[in-house]
């Protein structure tokens, strides 16, 4: 059954989602590297009754080191320690397809899960980027297509190696001196275009089964891998019509996919600046705008944009010759959502790197705990979302303002949970157990 009310995920990102959140005086430019740091945002998150945490990750240092706080843990042996800090908050971390093999992936998202108690979420994500390509002996990044086609044999391998093992295959049995019963784990014979994994996996199946898959990307091949795989959807939406679409979009091709659409949340990225008066929050939005290095800023946003830094010139608008989204390789979805950004609302470059500053291209507000509640509500109740990915500019400060004021407000509209209704991810989420493959099969 879906527990009432809407879902939040906490993204944690450092020092905050604002890219000078670390210049500000109170910030911890070292939090990064520091488990203590990350043990105190996820209970603040637990306390709060948030569904999740989540930690992206690239297998590439990404952007410039000069610009913020640079490299990141391992999102699953950070997320494996605060599994010990934690006792019902779900812990969801990214994992490439395109670097990485579905054996050892497979093997170590069980592990996370046996840990937590079935508190694991694996965010899928192909990786576009010649520099990632470059880390795995390539020249460059597989093509787009390519890059999606292997994703979905790699789950395809993945959710086989989850069901290689009963439910009921460990029996232990002292009298008989049998462990596990050998007729219910068995090899997978996976052959395909891209794999071929005998099986079975190294690990019994865990506590949900399969962690719940996580999707972020909004191209057309992304969202017809969330129909047919994804439970949750990270996306990034600017508007509330541009929201509403996506929503509709996702829900009617998993429909067409024949699953249950109510199985796939959709959360928009929100990067909230709180404040105790709208002139307050107003304020420290732009003294974060402020301390923003346009000469970075610049340099990422040519990267994206697949054009000469030379060319974006900081108080004019984007050239007119950018490139159309069908020849970029690489995150097709928020190319286009930037630029159209820009050309909606007639932004310089200079005014464009500020509200990307904040977010990425996710969407930004400055507002009362009150105005933040009132548009996560309306976009909730007008059908654009399942929930929100709470992605705070400035941490811990902006995440213990948005669950001490925020969350209070947002429950007394009986909108979100006062109390965890499960233990795992999938009841937070309102989600099924995946029933095993082979057992079906059999059947």
């Amino acid at each position: 059954m879906t527990p009432p009310g809407l879902h939040l995920n906490l993204f944690l990102h450092d020092t905050g989602h604002h890219e000078a959140s670390w210049r500000l005086p109170d910030s911890d430019p070292h939090g990064h590297l520091s488990i203590e740091y990350h043990e105190r945002l996820a209970r603040i998150a637990e306390d709060a009754k948030f569904d999740s945490v989540f930690l992206a990750d690239s297998p590439v240092l990404w952007g410039q080191v000069g610009r913020r706080p640079s490299g990141k843990l391992e999102p699953t042996v950070l997320l494996t320690a605060l599994a010990r800090a934690t006792s019902r908050i779900g812990l969801i971390a990214t994992a490439s397809t395109t670097y990485n093999d579905p054996f050892n992936l497979a093997r170590r998202f069980a592990s996370l899960d046996h840990v937590s108690g079935g508190r694991a979420g694996w965010n899928i994500v192909t990786t576009a980027g010649d520099d990632a390509a470059r880390n795995f002996g390539l020249e460059s990044q597989p093509a787009h297509v390519e890059r999606y086609e292997r994703a979905d044999e790699f789950l395809q391998v993945a959710k086989k190696l989850w069901d290689s093992w009963d439910d009921d295959a460990i029996v232990a049995d002292k009298e008989r001196g049998v462990h596990a019963e050998a007729d219910r784990v068995r090899p997978i014979d996976h052959e395909g275009k891209h794999f071929r994994v005998r099986g079975p996996l190294n690990l019994p199946r865990s506590p949900q089964a399969y962690p719940v898959l996580v999707q972020a990307g909004s191209s057309e091949d992304g969202k017809d891998f969330a129909a047919r795989h994804a439970e949750a959807v990270f996306t990034a939406q600017q508007t509330l019509a541009e929201a509403k679409a996506f929503y509709a979009d996702v829900k009617d091709r998993a429909r067409a996919a024949g699953r249950d659409p109510d199985h796939v949340k959709i959360l928009p990225g929100l990067v909230p600046v709180i404040g105790s008066t709208e002139a307050e929050a107003r304020a420290a939005d732009a003294e974060l705008d402020r301390l923003i290095v346009p000469e970075y800023a610049r340099e990422q946003l040519a990267k994206t944009l697949r054009v000469d830094p030379s060319t974006l010139h900081l108080d004019r608008p984007l050239p007119a010759d950018l490139p159309t989204e069908d020849e970029i390789e690489g995150a097709k979805s928020r190319y286009t959502l930037i630029v159209e950004l820009a050309r909606r609302e007639s932004l310089t470059v200079r005014e464009l790197i500020g509200r990307l500053g904040g977010g990425r291209g996710h969407k930004t507000f400055a507002g009362t705990p009150e105005q933040v509640a009132d548009t996560i509500e309306h976009w909730y109740r007008e059908g654009a979302a399942d929930g929100f990915n709470i992605m705070p500019a400035v941490l811990p400060s902006g995440l213990e303002v948005f669950a001490s004021e925020v969350v209070p407000i947002l429950q007394r509209r009986g909108l979100f949970r006062r109390e965890y209704t499960g233990p795992t991810l999938r009841d937070h989420y309102g989600l099924p157990r995946p029933a095993n493959q082979f057992a079906l099969a059999a059947v």
